[in-house]
């Protein structure tokens, strides 16, 4: 095998815009990074997802097939 072929592989500490910190590994040049959205506030993961429909299409999807996709 050939050697010194391999990134550095090293800690790298991810920050939230919403104060969230946390460490994972990466081969990325830097120690640091800054995101936006994590999954401590992103709408998806906390349960706060809203769906915008200005034009009513799901209201109009569920009177369509309104009982066909329902759980029981």
């Amino acid at each position: 095998m050939k050697t010194d072929i391999h990134p550095d592989y090293h800690d790298v500490t991810i920050a939230c815009s919403c104060g969230n910190t946390f460490t994972t590994r990466s081969a990325m040049g830097k120690d640091h990074f800054n995101i936006e959205v994590c999954s401590e506030c992103h709408p998806f993961y906390t349960g706060k997802q809203k769906i915008v429909d200005s034009t009513g299409r799901v209201d109009k999807f569920n009177q369509k097939f309104g009982n066909m996709f329902k759980r029981g």
